[in-house]
């Protein structure tokens, strides 16, 4: 079969990265822009309004991620731009039916909200994944992540300064700004072609999995898979409270801020992290990349933990901290949500697709953030967003770090084991 000019697949890579990060990124905003207010004022069952508020929009996008287990591994590759504006529509109007409807009896439609949002990474992802440059796009995507929620916090600050929009309407309002960017970008998505035959043969088939597929994986690769689950637990905790409070922290850390200072923080932090990881579409061994995936995650813990430190003795300013420590966990975070599983699948030449692994891992990710949360509400803990954070970075990077250690000799051995026994 002839091989399909590298010029055309360049131009077709290039294409797929854009339209990947701006379309999640138009996604983030129907999500992430209520987390810069502060909702005072309000309290529901002795609680913080805003916790309870974020407490249930991550219960409504934990049980998404639980149910997306099966329905993300065994999706189909027709009707998912039809998906996509099904499930961003509901979403939309849970953020209608928290504005019209009075607080605090509002804050049931953030489940609503939270839900039909967990399916969507995996809907986007199925169309870059399995391919030789799905390095480079998955990078382009991934870093949405991190530009989106910054991005659509400047926007609601603008929201609610510029049009006088309160507290209460700026989501549902957010989201309106980014609605037609959306449309455009879900119609690109259905033009990027499929995986070639080159790309079959560098990186394995992805095909839908059965319940019986996904238990003989487990089965295969359980230890492996505990221990990349448990590191994905930690960071994911971190992200969550970080988007989740940081305008709290700023606050907190009595440092003079701007609307634009979350936008400035994820730029600078999203094109570090587009550069490394798509610099890896450069490693062709598929198990070097995998090792090499987990070291950047290392790096990561060891980067977060040390800022915090130094932040805590009052070396760094916030703003700094902010990024750099931002920083060390998007380049743990970053890896499973683009280059982690798709090389691990493809260096044990093993069927399977990407979307079963990240929603297990993000299932429990996401149940531990809620533990936390709560942990930290209904026990009272006297401690404010800043300090309670910036300890649990320290802890998080000590324990994740010995994790990343024992997942790095498992996958060695393991990987030498498979091969040795198949040849």
């Amino acid at each position: 079969m002839p091989k399909q000019p590298a010029a055309n697949s360049v131009l077709h890579s290039v294409f797929a990265a854009i339209v990947c990060f701006a379309a999640y990124a138009s996604i983030t905003a129907f999500r992430k822009a209520f987390n810069v207010a502060s909702f005072e004022g309000a309290r529901l069952f002795g609680l913080e309004y805003k916790t309870v508020l974020v407490i249930t929009q991550v219960i409504g996008y934990m049980l998404s991620k639980f149910y997306g287990i099966a329905f993300i591994s065994g999706l189909k590759r027709y009707g998912r731009a039809k998906l996509i504006f099904l499930l961003v529509g509901i979403s939309w109007i849970a953020w209608l039916l928290f504005a019209v409807i009075p607080a605090p009896y509002n804050f049931w439609t953030l489940a609503l909200n939270g839900f039909p949002l967990g399916m969507l990474w995996g809907i986007v992802f199925s169309y870059v994944e399995g391919r030789r440059a799905t390095d480079f796009i998955a990078a382009a995507l991934a870093v949405s992540f991190i530009f989106g929620p910054g991005l659509a916090k400047s926007v609601a600050l603008w929201v609610m300064s510029d049009w006088g929009v309160s507290e209460y309407w700026m989501p549902f309002m957010t989201a309106l700004v980014f609605l037609l960017p959306l449309v455009l970008f879900v119609w690109l998505l259905e033009k990027i072609p499929p995986p070639d035959a080159n790309d079959v043969a560098h990186r394995t088939a992805r095909v839908p999995m059965t319940a019986a597929d996904r238990k003989a994986f487990l089965k295969t690769f359980l230890p492996g898979v505990v221990l990349l689950v448990i590191i994905y637990i930690f960071v994911t905790v971190l992200r969550e409270v970080r988007d989740a409070f940081m305008a709290d922290m700023w606050r907190s850390s009595g440092e003079v801020f701007q609307p634009s200072v979350f936008a400035q923080t994820e730029m600078i932090i999203s094109i570090s992290i587009l550069i490394l990881i798509a610099s890896m579409v450069a490693v062709r061994n598929n198990q070097k990349a995998f090792l090499m995936a987990q070291g950047i995650m290392l790096a990561g813990f060891i980067l977060s933990g040390m800022m915090t430190l130094l932040y805590q003795q009052g070396s760094v300013s916030t703003f700094w901290w902010m990024t750099s420590m931002g920083l060390g966990l998007y380049m743990t975070y970053i890896p499973y949500n683009s280059i982690l599983f798709d090389r691990m699948l493809a260096s044990f030449k093993y069927a399977a697709n990407v979307g079963f692994l990240i929603y297990v891992a993000d299932a429990f990710g996401y149940l531990a953030s809620i533990s936390v949360l709560l942990t930290k509400t209904v026990l009272k803990l006297q401690v404010d967003w800043l300090h309670f954070y910036s300890s649990l970075v320290l802890f998080t990077s000590v324990t994740g770090t010995v994790a990343i250690c024992c997942s790095l000799v498992y996958f060695h051995r393991k990987h030498k084991k498979h091969f040795t026994v198949s040849h």
